[in-house]
């Protein structure tokens, strides 16, 4: 009989297209897979030995442990022998690389540096001007596309097609995280890519260009949010590309804001600088005031992660000035997320992260920043809302006030638990230090295990 997946498999192929199958397939609901397997005589010691997992794990996600992770989800489907598209795993090219290869090259310091050295040196290339556009050594920043047919000849509908994707797919990151909505942009990226190749009016393709920057910009963004590094810095790369191609250099500065944040989020703030500095450049360059307030605001959380106080203080103060002149009625799409509630939740950020380094007294400046960001956002903005909590609940912690702390702290968990986001679970970190230090007192130690049990689901 044929079957699939591993040598000798007991898994026949007719398995994976019985209807029960399929859907728990596409839902990733992996418990649910595992236990149709049992149900037709495969062991847990079967599915363990193909699935290169432990026995105990098995049984863990047979009892509902969810599984997450893309790595461990391909290799899951690629063990047992699921097409891949039975589970929403394709991938752009760079991913898939990424996920089948599972030990990822950029393990040790020096391999990522080298990789943050020549993403500055593409950056720098683009934002000074040079046309790399297609270019054979920019790097490997296309994504792989799919048959999806486009159109031969494109006009402004359809240009205005993919806009209207990227709004709609930035909204559900920002309301449920990268990992939501992450597959949908890359699918949408494979098919509106292959519109470059088809013909139409110069101001069309050039719209186009920016379009397609932007969607590489959130497939960028919603790649880093879910751990993904290496992917969002190529579809940063090529986002890159395209909107200089596009003359959008709004569009690169942000782009280049986005990309500074990945390795802020790495305690790289020496690397992240220099993204912000080449993106200062494009933002003055656009005469836009608030893509400049974007870029002050981060390098001011640069600097202050770095321990320069007054360097930092100084950024914070030009990105009032630059936001108060800002014209937000004229904003782009890409930008316009930078409105009064992010510019407090920004200050209250930065504060915050003098305040963990050393500087206690800025509690009083992040705490009401915080609580006023906090208070303005809705229900679409939640992981903003859960960075925003834990950064708050570390201040109180910093403050002395614990029990206001801990419950402002777990409100943060229980959102974070919610939402499909590595870097919000990320962002706690700071919060389960401050409690650890106090664990002598009840509800910080709860509150840290709380945080603890996040990290292992």
């Amino acid at each position: 009989m044929n079957s699939t997946g591993a040598q000798a498999s007991p898994i026949v192929q007719e398995e994976w297209e019985k209807p029960e199958m399929r859907s728990a397939l596409a839902a990733r609901e992996v418990s649910t897979v595992y236990r149709l397997l049992r149900r037709t005589g495969v062991s847990q010691r079967q599915i363990a030995a193909m699935t290169g997992q432990s026995q105990s794990e098995v049984s863990e996600i047979l009892k509902g442990r969810q599984v997450m992770a893309y790595d461990v989800l391909a290799r899951i489907a690629d063990g047992l022998g699921v097409p891949r598209g039975y589970m929403g795993l394709a991938y752009d090219e760079v991913t898939a690389v990424r996920v089948v290869g599972t030990r990822e090259a950029s393990g040790t310091e020096e391999d990522e540096s080298v990789k943050r050295r020549k993403f500055l040196a593409h950056a720098a290339a683009v934002a000074v001007g040079a046309h790399v556009l297609g270019d054979a050594d920019s790097g490997s920043w296309v994504s792989n596309p799919v048959l999806t047919p486009a159109p031969g000849r494109i006009g402004m509908t359809d240009v205005r097609q993919v806009e209207a994707a990227t709004r709609a797919l930035r909204s559900l990151d920002y309301q449920y995280g990268g990992g939501f909505c992450r597959d949908a942009v890359v699918a949408q990226l494979s098919w509106g890519q292959q519109m470059l190749g088809a013909s139409g009016p110069d101001h069309v393709k050039k719209r186009l260009h920016v379009a397609l920057a932007d969607l590489h910009n959130l497939a960028g963004w919603t790649s880093f949010d879910i751990g993904l590094v290496d992917s969002a810095r190529n579809h940063f790369g090529r986002a890159l590309e395209l909107a200089k191609a596009g003359d959008s250099d709004q569009l690169v500065a942000n782009i280049l804001y986005r990309m500074g944040r990945v390795y802020l989020h790495k305690e790289a703030p020496d690397d992240a600088l220099k993204m912000f500095q080449l993106g200062q450049i494009a933002a003055q360059e656009s005469g836009s005031e608030l893509a400049v307030a974007v870029i002050c605001a981060n390098q001011a959380w640069a600097y202050a992660m770095m321990g320069h106080e007054e360097q930092t203080m100084k950024l914070i103060g030009r990105t009032r000035d630059e936001w108060a002149r800002a014209n937000m009625a004229e904003a782009e799409d890409w930008v316009r997320f930078f409105n009064e509630t992010d510019v407090y939740a920004m200050i209250g950020t930065v504060h915050t992260v003098l305040a963990h380094n050393g500087f206690p007294k800025h509690t009083q400046y992040a705490i009401p920043a915080l609580t006023r960001a906090i208070e303005s956002y809705g229900e679409e903005m939640a992981r903003s809302k859960a960075f925003n909590l834990s950064a708050l609940a570390t201040n109180h912690l910093l403050d002395g006030d614990i029990d206001h702390g801990v419950k402002i702290g777990n409100g943060a968990v229980d959102l974070a638990e919610h939402l499909k986001s590595n870097r919000v679970k990320d962002r706690l970190k700071p919060l389960k230090d401050e409690a650890d230090k106090r664990r002598n007192n009840t509800s910080a130690r709860e509150l840290s295990d709380n945080i603890g049990r996040l990290y292992a689901s």
